[in-house]
């Protein structure tokens, strides 16, 4: 498994940006497919986006396509949220995520096997 850590969360006026980063340990980290999720109060923890081991591939949510991009540097053990466009429905907690086999052909949260301590967005409108 890796221990993953989020940050770059924060309060942000509608129409900003912010970029997530989720720091990985562990030097089998560009073996796992990764994935952002969130979960804002009331609500169940929902699916944002994923990448593929090597970065090739990516997925997006409806609520993310064209204004959220993830990307990955194995050389960095890092993988990355941009955040464009932000909406105060966007306010959430976000969680980074590690899936072991690579892939994102499933992309539930219980596909996940580990996950972080999540990073507070919020977006004020």
């Amino acid at each position: 498994q890796v221990q993953l850590v989020e940050s770059g969360g924060g309060l942000v006026q509608a129409g900003g940006s912010l970029r997530l980063s989720c720091a990985a340990s562990g030097r089998t980290f560009r073996s796992y497919a990764m994935g952002w999720f969130r979960q804002a109060p009331g609500k169940e923890r929902e699916f944002v986006a994923a990448i593929n081991w090597n970065g090739g591939t990516t997925y997006y949510a409806e609520c993310a396509k064209g204004r959220f991009t993830i990307s990955r540097d194995n050389a960095k053990n890092t993988v990355y949220l941009q955040m464009n466009s932000l909406k105060p429905e966007d306010t959430a907690i976000y969680y980074c995520a590690a899936k072991a086999d690579g892939s994102i052909g499933y992309r539930r949260a219980s596909d996940f096997g580990s996950w972080g301590q999540g990073t507070q967005v919020t977006v004020s409108s």
